[in-house]
């Protein structure tokens, strides 16, 4: 128990003290116009109260995130809580504020038009293309997992529920954005917030056994700990509660909603903090709920891995008949309204790639349907094999928004370490995992983890190169 209430008080002291210095070395200015007072349409640049943005935010970027993967990644015991701080207060927190803030400063534009500005236009074209098939597979993955867990509620076809979240789905993507998320999401996302509170308070009121962070236990304890190195699985499985490319194109649409850039800290980096805490306590009650580590493995593999299933017998044994409703809010409702802003976030990026207005409706139609009619066909591919292929995919992204950043910051003249060192680590994690992970190469274990290393200096190496020659030209001007 103690290294539980060790990792909440890191994590929020980290968002006043790390926050604040990423915050200052960005240099966010409330005398500044944002784009929300800008460019307001009504529809996407609509002014909203901070506590609002927030609570939408935290709401997006967590759906069933830090629920599932910290139940997963607790298979690798206390391990899993020093990957969930130090993520979310080194990676995750930074990734999320830049990635809201560099939207702020640029109109609110899209994540692939400003990695565009930092790494070119190559970049620019492969994240138009990347940033939209992630977005439609976390809308693929947040229609399939609710609708099976309402095909179980209620024994009616998995097909009727699939269409009935799609038909949700078009209504709110292209409604205006203070209509309908504006006024309800922030409500889902106070009950993500109270559910993770309850279980906390049942975790420290009840006879529970968090395992701590030991010598004994600080190390691999995933019952097949040869097949699953916690480098680099652990840091792909715990994504949403530590770092999640998925973030940062959810980030540009509260950046549009932003009425002072002083609340970016707050926004951004706030809810990055949050999502850990309550990424923190799931971990913790996985672990200790069914007796321990070793037995959470036997539970999951017993029920087919299936962490819908945990949520729901965590949350009815702890919290009552309350917690039966909060468990249907937090792995039905939650992942819903996550997946219509990912859906969202592609209508806005494909727009925003081919300059194609959004103001009325039918244009937001024509954008909107096709993205719809491939989602619906990737909704008959296996559920397993899709989020294989997210959970690679999301972390990709994240990594290539942290190297945009630490170039901001260098052409800024500001410390880009703190956007830099996050970025290699990144790199590394995600080189490692595509080549020996089963989805990938199915490499050696050794050879991939060297890949990885090598791949991180090579960057690195061309970082400083960039450097130089930013250096070159600001002396050649001064000449």
């Amino acid at each position: 128990m103690i290294s539980l209430i060790v990792s909440i008080a890191i994590l929020t002291g980290g968002y006043f003290l790390y926050g604040g210095y990423v915050d200052r070395k960005f240099g966010s200015d409330s005398s500044r116009i944002t784009p929300a007072m800008e460019k307001n349409d009504g529809v996407d640049y609509v002014p909203l109260k901070t506590s609002k943005i927030f609570l939408i935010q935290f709401l997006n970027i967590a759906g069933l995130g830090p629920i599932f993967g910290a139940i997963a990644g607790a298979l690798w015991g206390p391990v899993a809580f020093i990957w969930i701080v130090f993520g979310a207060v080194f990676a995750g927190g930074v990734h999320d504020y830049f990635s809201g803030m560099l939207s702020v400063r640029h109109g609110g534009e899209s994540i692939p038009e400003i990695v565009g500005r930092y790494l070119g236009k190559g970049a620019k074209n492969f994240m138009r293309v990347f940033a939209v098939v992630l977005l439609i597979l976390v809308g693929v993955v947040f229609v399939k997992g609710p609708a099976t867990i309402l095909t179980e509620l209620s024994n009616v076809r998995q097909v009727y529920w699939i269409v009935m979240i799609f038909l949700y789905y078009i209504l709110a993507t292209m409604i205006p954005i203070d209509k309908l998320i504006g006024r309800i999401y922030p409500l889902f996302g106070l009950s993500l917030l109270v559910m993770a509170g309850g279980i906390l308070v049942a975790l420290f009121s009840g006879n529970y056994a968090i395992p701590n962070l030991t010598p004994e236990t600080f190390g691999n304890m995933h019952a097949q700990a040869d097949k699953f190195p916690v480098f680099p699985l652990l840091f792909i499985t715990i994504a949403c509660g530590a770092i999640s490319g998925f973030h940062s194109t959810q980030s540009p649409l509260m950046a549009r909603c932003l009425s002072n850039e002083a609340d970016g800290k707050k926004v951004f980096f706030g809810a990055m903090i949050t999502e850990g805490i309550v990424a923190l306590i799931w971990a913790a009650a996985a672990m200790s709920f069914f007796g321990g580590v070793r037995e959470l493995g036997d539970t999951m593999a017993a029920q087919g891995h299936n962490a819908a299933w945990v949520v729901n017998q965590i949350c009815n044994t702890m919290l009552g008949k309350v917690g039966g409703l909060l468990a249907i809010i937090g792995v039905v409702a939650a992942p819903i309204t996550s997946g219509d802003t990912a859906f969202r976030s592609a209508r806005l990026t494909i727009a925003d790639s081919f300059r194609f207005k959004q103001g009325s409706l039918q244009q937001r139609l024509v954008v909107t349907i096709p993205i719809f009619v491939i989602a619906f066909l990737l909704t008959t591919i296996n559920f397993g094999v899709i989020w294989r292929y997210f959970g690679w995919a999301n972390q990709t992204l994240a990594t290539i928004v942290l190297w945009a950043a630490a170039v901001y910051m260098l052409k800024q003249g500001g410390n880009y370490w703190i956007a830099l060192l996050p970025a290699v680590f990144m790199t590394a994690v995600i080189t490692t995992y595509i080549l020996v992970a089963p989805e990938g190469l199915q490499l050696s274990y050794y050879l991939s983890l060297n890949t990885g290393l090598v791949t991180s200096i090579a960057l690195v190496g061309w970082f400083f190169y960039l450097k130089s020659k930013i250096f070159i030209e600001k002396q050649t001007q001064y000449e």
